[in-house]
Order: C-alpha cells, then structure tokens, then sequence
C-alpha cells in the first residue's frame, strides 16, 4: 500500500534538535521518529552545511509553514494574526508600508514572525483591492491609488532627467542616521486635475514642516518658493534636502545657491527613501484631501495647518512635538558653536 507522505511536525523537529545536540546519527533519528531516513537527512542537510553549524526546531517549523503557506496561495499577514494587527494598526497611523516593515524589523529583531517587507505589505494590500477590506486599506495608503502603478511601461526610466542630479547615494551617513538638525525632505502634494499643488519640507531629527504655497509647478516657480521660506529659518536648519525625480527640481543648482543647502535625489520611484516626508503629505491630506484645489487654499490656511502639525507631539519624538524638538537642538547648536 502507498503511504501518504505526513510533513515533519514541531514536536518531531523539537525531537531532531535535542538527539542532533547529543551527537546522535540520522539513521538513529529517523528510527526513534519511525521516520523514513532520507526524510531526516533532507531536513538535517538543509540546515547543518558545515560542522558549527546549529540546528534550531523553532526557526526550521516556521520556515517550513512558510513554505507550505506559500504553495497553498495565503500569505503571511493572512497566516498570523500577530503580525496583521500590527500591520494594520501601522496603517491606521498613517505609516507606510515602508515605515511599517522598518518598524518591526527594528521592534522585533529576533522574531521571523514578524519580519515582512514591504512589498509584501503592498501585495497583501492590493491582492483582493475590490473588496471592501482592500478598498480600506488602500484608503489608508499615502497615495490611496486604485491600482498600483506598472513601473516598465513605456516612459519610465532607472535614470533622473534632472541636470547635475546628486544621487542620494552619496549624502553623508549621518543624514540617514538622524544625528543632526538641518538635514530634509522635499516633495509637492499635487491638488485636483493636477493644476495646482503645495509644497512640503520636512526636517528629518525633528520632523518639523514647512508648507509653501505655489502659483504652479515650474521649476523657476517652485525653487523661488521654497527658497523664500527655508531662508527664514536658521541656516543650521539649512544643511541638506532629498527630493523626489520631479522636474520642479530641475533647478536646484540656483536653490543651492540662495540657501546653502546641498540638494540630494533619491532613486526613481522609491518613494520609502523619503519616508518622513511620505509621512507627513498623509497627516497633511486629513486636512487637504485628495481632490483639494490649491488654488483656492490661502497661505494663512497653509500656515494654520503647519502649526497644528509643529505643535502635534510625536510618539517618534517621545511625545515632543517637532517645534519643541527644532528649537532645543537649535539652541544646543548654537552653544556649541560658542
């Protein structure tokens, strides 16, 4: 009679672990198992390559389910619980999907459970998006797009058009660190029919905003701008930005000129390299939805939400509010300087 094949169990990998870690043989496992024993050697082999090399129970199930999860079609968030709520709470704090897989990968180092990328967040989100959970989520999304863009259609390129660009690559190690004030991130909200927009400069240390209004998108226009209030600000403020491939950057040399600051892009369509402003354009769409008309949002209005933002304490900050945080590490520069 043809016997059905049983996958290993957590109790019979527990059993391996224990008689491995006693120097006992596979044909000796696979018999105290009632185990077939190239069933034992496969599973041994594919973790015990070199002689220090450890068998764990723990890490082999999981990575085991993994595999079974994955040939049956469910994906992991699906298949933990654990792991869904936190991301799902993420989003609910308006987190992308990039800040979310971040998080865990820094709050649970140790934990194979609940490390996930974030692509894999992306096409959990979008695997059933006509539903009703997928349209909810999606809404929760900084972008909140219908559909998730195809990146090899015609007309896009690994490569900025921007004269002189300066890859973000090169930006020194304590830009992405978050050691100093004064170093930023640059975008544009975009409002209804794209015919108007804001915009948006977030200090990376403090997360503090700076909202521009524009008269439109050209690049002349929009360096004038945020040119004109960045300068209001301390010029330990203004030490460097990141900004998108958009083309109302194409003159950042001048904006590097009028400021001092040092005008960094980051890589096409990788909108997680500047999560903190990714973060900050979703917190400012709950005041500016998507749909808005620039056009018609006065300054004075632009500023009252920007003081709500930079008065708005921060769980990232220990619950400082980014104001507080800017004007503390202002003063401590300043007094080392002296």
């Amino acid at each position: 009679m043809k016997r059905t094949f049983n996958h290993l169990s957590h109790k019979e990998r527990i059993v391996i672990e224990t008689l491995l870690a006693e120097k006992k043989s596979v044909s000796y496992i696979a018999r105290q198992l009632g185990r077939n024993r190239s069933t034992i050697g496969r599973e041994v082999k594919q973790w015990v390559v070199n002689p220090k090399d450890v068998y764990k129970a723990d890490l082999a199930h999981f990575c085991a389910e993994q595999v079974h999860i994955t040939k049956r079609g469910k994906d992991k968030i699906n298949s933990h619980s654990r792991l869904k709520a936190a991301v799902y709470r993420g989003l609910l704090r308006d987190l992308s999907p990039e800040q979310i897989s971040g998080e865990l990968r820094d709050r649970y180092p140790a934990d194979p459970v609940m490390s996930i990328s974030y692509e894999a967040i992306y096409q959990h989100i979008y695997r059933h998006r006509q539903s009703r959970l997928g349209k909810k989520l999606i809404a929760l999304l900084p972008y909140k797009h219908s559909r998730r863009r195809n990146r090899t259609r015609k007309g896009f390129t690994k490569h900025s058009r921007i004269p002189e660009a300066v890859s973000m690559d090169e930006r020194p190690a304590e830009v992405l660190l978050r050691q100093e004030i004064g170093h930023t991130e640059g975008d544009l909200i975009i409002g209804l029919g794209q015919k108007s927009a804001i915009g948006t400069i977030v200090e990376r240390k403090s997360r503090f905003t700076i909202m521009v209004k524009l008269e439109n998108r050209k690049s002349e226009t929009v360096t004038k701008a945020f040119a004109r209030e960045l300068n209001k600000y301390d010029k330990i403020f203004r030490k460097s930005m990141t900004y998108d491939n958009g083309m109302e950057m194409a003159n950042h040399k001048w904006l590097t000129r009028q400021t001092g600051m040092k005008i960094y892009f980051a890589h096409p369509y990788s909108s997680w390299e500047r999560g903190t402003n990714e973060n900050t354009n979703g917190l400012i769409r709950r005041y500016f939805p998507k749909g808005t008309d620039f056009n018609e949002v006065t300054e004075e209005q632009l500023k009252i939400v920007q003081d709500k933002l930079n008065n708005r304490p921060r769980k990232c900050l220990n619950y400082k509010t980014p104001k507080y945080i800017l004007e503390r590490e202002i003063a401590a520069s300043k007094h080392r300087l002296n």
